[in-house]
C-alpha cells in the first residue's frame, strides 16, 4: 500500500505531465489543506503546478480551502472505478465522508482543476 505522502508526490509528477491541467490551473496559485484522519498536508499550488507539499500539523500555515476526510473514504475515492458516492468530491461530502472548509468561492472558481487534480490519485498507484 502506497502512503499518502508518496501518492501526493506521484500526483505532483502526473500534474506536470498534463498540459490541459496546466491551462486549467494557469490562474490558480493557492494553498489547499488536505486533512486525512487528522494528518495535514498543505498543497501549495503556483499557477497550476503543485510547487510544494508541506506536511503538518501547523496552525500557522494559511490555506484558502481545505478538504477533510478519512483514509478509508480517500482510498475508495482513489480506486480505479470508485463506487457511487466515492466518485466525486461533492459526492463524498453528500454521504458525510468528507468536509470542505474555507473559501468555497475559490474552490468553485477552480473546481474542474481541483477535481481533475484529485482524480490523478487514481493513476498514482504503483
Amino acid at each position: 500500500m502506497i502512503g499518502l505522502g508518496d501518492r501526493l508526490a506521484l500526483m505532483q509528477v502526473r500534474l506536470g505531465e498534463r498540459p490541459h491541467l496546466a491551462r486549467l490551473g494557469a490562474l490558480f496559485s493557492d494553498t489547499v489543506l488536505l486533512m486525512v484522519d487528522g494528518a495535514e498536508y498543505y498543497l501549495v499550488f503556483d499557477r497550476g503546478q503543485l510547487a510544494r507539499i508541506v506536511e503538518g500539523p501547523s496552525r500557522k500555515t494559511p490555506y484558502q480551502f481545505g478538504i477533510v476526510t478519512d483514509a478509508e473514504a480517500l482510498t475508495a475515492f482513489w480506486s480505479p472505478l470508485p463506487a457511487p458516492g466515492f466518485h466525486d468530491l461533492f459526492a463524498l461530502v453528500k454521504i458525510g465522508r468528507a468536509e470542505v472548509r474555507g473559501d468555497m468561492l475559490r474552490l468553485v472558481k477552480n473546481l474542474r482543476f481541483i477535481k481533475e487534480f484529485l482524480a490523478l490519485g487514481r493513476e498514482a498507484v504503483a
